[in-house]
């Protein structure tokens, strides 16, 4: 009789043939996926070093909505880019820019703040807006913060079991704070899911107010919602195809840099924002970010100096804006 093959022979190539086919339903999935989705980049936000030596960091777009408020939050107050840095590398530590409701003992929040050591009650401490402001409080209560390593400032503040954890995060938080301060412009970019419902542009509205006080929209009519027009409806009415929000930038607003910085915060913030507020595009400044963009990336503004440019360019709305606004479109 002819010698059978091993069992473990036979085994190996079962398995291998399953590993294949895995490989193969995993390939056919994403490819649907990217079909569907029209090419959308991946839920998740990254920004990247504006001195060109490579650096970057990458976040989720739950990180980023918290990133952009606590910034926002410091910049209101009059705060330095450095008081960002140190907020953003402490919120890193205590709770990975999540916006938790457990730790230690009783902490809580996005800066584990414990209402039993007088940071407020547990609804105040979950609010991001009054934990941020109140880190902030503390932190312009230390005499010369700015000029302390970061692990000394943020230890002040916090009175952690951990001081020198703080130091690790010091990168990446000064580089998402030069983003969402203004400095460091079209360096912060998001990919979103396909928005399954409308947005609303009085909630970025009123989102705006929350994070950078009453001041940001001085006057309301300035900002309001303008309905794009896309052709006719068959009664002959216009047919809204998109709503935009301007935001006038004052002209320089502080030493801090002027009305080219606080247009790119804001700029910055909205695009952060995106996934929770349902934002699609996003111009200031001739550049433009649009969710549908599969690169990822800041283009030339439709109507900008440097023409339309690829899929940036594309819906209604006249994104691209006066210089000395910020143009946010909401979805459809």
């Amino acid at each position: 009789m002819p010698e059978q093959p091993p069992t473990r022979f036979r085994r190996g190539r079962l398995l291998r043939a399953a590993a294949a086919f895995a490989v193969l339903l995993a390939l056919a999935g994403y490819l649907l996926l990217q079909y569907e989705g029209g090419g959308r980049p991946a839920p998740g936000c990254r920004v990247v070093s504006a001195a060109g030596d490579g650096g970057t960091y990458e976040l989720s777009t739950e990180q980023a909505v918290n990133a952009a408020t606590i910034s926002a939050v410091g910049t209101s107050r009059g705060m330095p880019e450095r008081a960002v840095t140190i907020a953003l590398a402490t919120a890193l530590q205590e709770s990975a820019l999540r916006n938790i409701d457990h730790g230690d003992r009783d902490s809580l929040g996005l800066f584990q703040q414990r209402p039993s050591q007088g940071w407020g009650n547990t609804e105040q401490i979950m609010d991001p807006v009054y934990s941020a402001g109140k880190f902030y409080e503390h932190l312009d209560k230390v005499p010369g913060y700015s000029r302390l390593p970061l692990t000394v400032a943020a230890q002040r503040v916090q009175r952690s079991g951990f001081p020198q954890a703080y130091a690790k995060h010091e990168p990446d938080a000064a580089l998402l704070s030069a983003a969402l301060t203004g400095r460091a412009a079209a360096t912060l970019t998001c990919g979103t899911e396909p928005a399954r419902e409308p947005g609303d542009p009085e909630r970025v509205r009123q989102a705006l107010v929350r994070d950078f006080g009453k001041d940001v929209l001085p006057r309301p009519e300035s900002a309001g919602a303008t309905p794009a027009q896309d052709g006719k409806a068959k009664d002959g009415k216009a047919k809204a195809a998109g709503t935009t929000l301007r935001v006038p930038v004052p002209k320089a607003v502080s030493a801090r840099g002027g009305d080219d910085r606080r247009g790119w915060e804001l700029a910055h913030w909205a695009v952060a924002q995106a996934s929770a507020l349902r934002i699609e595009r996003v111009s200031y400044a001739g550049r433009e970010w649009n969710a549908a963009d599969p690169g990822h990336e800041w283009r030339t503004a439709s109507g900008g100096s440097g023409g339309t440019s690829g899929q940036a360019a594309g819906g209604s709305g006249g994104a691209s804006g006066a210089a000395n606004e910020v143009v946010i479109i909401t979805a459809q």
